[in-house]
């Protein structure tokens, strides 16, 4: 091609466990999309930058050869750690570049006793009059859930500092979000129900799969004639109560998001740190129209820490290095339905947002 596109910053706000990325793709719309998603360096670091961790190649839609040994479509993602190189073939989904880097980290993470997660967390503002002076680095929140589940949506609480909304590790100070950005669902957004997010939609986000007025630029995210899944991608930094740097203490309350959409699980449960193991491995939700390709009704599913796709080394790693953390800073666990109550799909009603908030 006549022209390439690179973009360099790192994932991990901890400075011990940071890594150089370098980004190198075929389009703008994924250089950009990964410089919302990676922490962008200051003109100093990028000065030093020449020594990258790992480098992404992402060239689009240019095809896998199929006839290649191994190889049985023109998609191809492939991630080599003795390389340290990630190369993606036939596909123009941004996600790969960022579900990549957090594979990175899943792998390096806990061989250094880091517990890496698939969650989002906040914490507790002190200046804000409704805690009563409480809050800060003690007051962090971590919310594991799979796609659909609203960690990205009860995370971005206008009462308390956002950390991150996606991906985190857990150290022997605290914790630190991978992240540099944010990458939230816009099917059905509104500016009443979800404002942070609303408001972080302007220029230099990056939006996907959305129907717009070609004369206005108006979006209608009621829209879902090309997919549910619509999503936005924007910097951290563009949502007003982010904490920079993204870092927080260790959790004192961990909750796990289930979308129950069988009517079985009760609003909200507290557990022990030997139930959270279990249900850390099981990662029970329901997939729901939205958040798969082709599901049309809620069928029950099991993905191993909220995120087997990931996930390198045995669940039990992680499940242990978690239980290990939780039982050593005495954190809090809760299990909160976000699914149905009052019976199943198509029977009862879906858990409102108003009611998911005030249990948080």
């Amino acid at each position: 091609r006549p022209k390439l596109f690179v973009t360099d910053g790192y994932a991990g706000w901890d400075p011990r466990y940071r890594l150089k990325i370098r980004v190198i793709c075929a389009s703008a719309y994924h250089a950009l999309f990964m410089r919302n998603m990676l922490i962008v360096p200051s003109d100093q670091e990028l000065a030093e930058f020449d020594d990258t961790d790992y480098t992404i190649y992402n060239a689009g839609h240019f095809p896998a050869n199929p006839y290649t040994a191994q190889m049985t479509s023109t998609t191809s993602v492939d991630l080599s750690f003795e390389l340290r190189e990630f190369v993606i073939l036939g596909t123009q989904y941004a996600g790969e570049m960022k579900k990549g880097v957090f594979t990175i980290m899943n792998y390096l993470m806990p061989r250094q006793g880091v517990l890496s997660m698939h969650c989002s967390a906040n914490q507790g503002d002190p200046s804000n009059p409704s805690h009563g002076g409480e809050g800060g680095a003690e007051d962090v929140t971590l919310f594991f859930g799979l796609s659909g589940t609203g960690k990205t949506t009860l995370s971005a609480d206008p009462q308390r500092l956002l950390i991150g909304d996606d991906e985190h590790c857990w150290s022997d100070e605290g914790i630190f979000n991978i992240e540099g950005g944010c990458y939230a669902k816009v099917i059905h957004l509104t500016a009443k129900n979800e404002p942070e997010i609303f408001d972080a939609i302007r220029f230099g986000a990056v939006l996907e799969n959305v129907v717009y007025d070609p004369g206005t630029h108006d979006v209608n995210y009621d829209d879902a004639s090309i997919t549910e899944n619509t999503r936005v991608a924007y910097p951290i930094d563009f949502i007003p109560r982010a904490k920079i740097p993204c870092v927080g203490g260790h959790p004192k309350n961990i909750v796990f998001l289930t979308c129950d959409a069988f009517g079985v699980l009760p609003p909200v449960s507290k557990l022990t740190s030997d139930q959270a193991m279990y249900h850390f491995i099981s990662g029970y939700t329901a997939k729901i129209a939205g958040t798969e390709m082709g599901v049309r009704e809620p069928t029950a599913t099991f993905s191993t820490c909220f995120g087997a796709a990931f996930m390198v080394w045995h669940p039990s790693k992680y499940a242990e290095l978690l239980k290990e953390k939780i039982d050593q800073h005495q954190a809090a666990v809760w299990l909160v339905n976000t699914g149905w109550t009052g019976g199943s799909y198509g029977t009862g009603k879906r858990m409102s947002l108003t009611h998911t908030r005030a249990i948080i």
